[in-house]
C-alpha cells in the first residue's frame, strides 16, 4: 500500500508560479511512477505529467515548458512546478502512483492504483 498526501496548493494570480508537492508513504517510492493529474468542475480527471523512478519525464503536450515534474526519492516525495499559470490551470490537482512494472500508458488515470486527497489550484485573473 501507499499512502500520498499533496500540499502546496492555494491561490494564485494569472502569470504567477506555484510548487505542489506529494510525499508518499512506503520503502520502494523509486520503484513507482509517479503522476499527476487534475480535474475542472465539471470535467474529467485529465494527465498532466508522470516521472519514473529513474527520472525519466513524460508531459501532456499543452503544459511542457510551463509545468516540471520532478522527484526527491530520498525523500518520498514528487513535485509539480507550476510557471506561467493561466486561470484555465484552475483545477484539483491529484499525485498518483503506480509501480512500474504494472503501469500500462503512463497518461491513462485508471492505470494508477493509488491515489492522493487532491489539493487545489485556482488561478485568478
Amino acid at each position: 500500500q501507499v499512502q500520498l498526501v499533496e500540499s502546496g496548493g492555494g491561490l494564485v494570480q494569472a502569470g504567477g508560479s506555484m510548487r505542489l508537492s506529494c510525499a508518499a508513504s512506503g520503502r520502494t517510492f523509486s520503484t513507482y511512477v509517479m503522476g499527476w493529474f487534475r480535474q475542472a468542475p465539471g470535467k474529467e480527471r485529465d494527465f498532466v505529467a508522470a516521472i519514473r523512478g529513474s527520472g525519466d519525464t513524460y508531459y501532456v503536450n499543452s503544459m511542457k515548458g510551463r509545468f516540471t515534474i520532478s522527484r526527491d526519492n530520498t525523500k518520498n516525495t514528487v513535485y509539480l512546478q507550476m510557471n506561467s499559470l493561466k486561470p484555465e490551470d484552475t483545477a484539483v490537482y491529484y499525485c498518483a502512483a503506480q509501480y512500474e512494472g504494472y503501469l500500462g500508458l503512463w497518461s491513462l488515470a485508471t492505470d494508477y492504483a493509488y491515489w492522493g486527497q487532491g489539493t487545489q489550484v485556482t488561478v485568478s485573473s
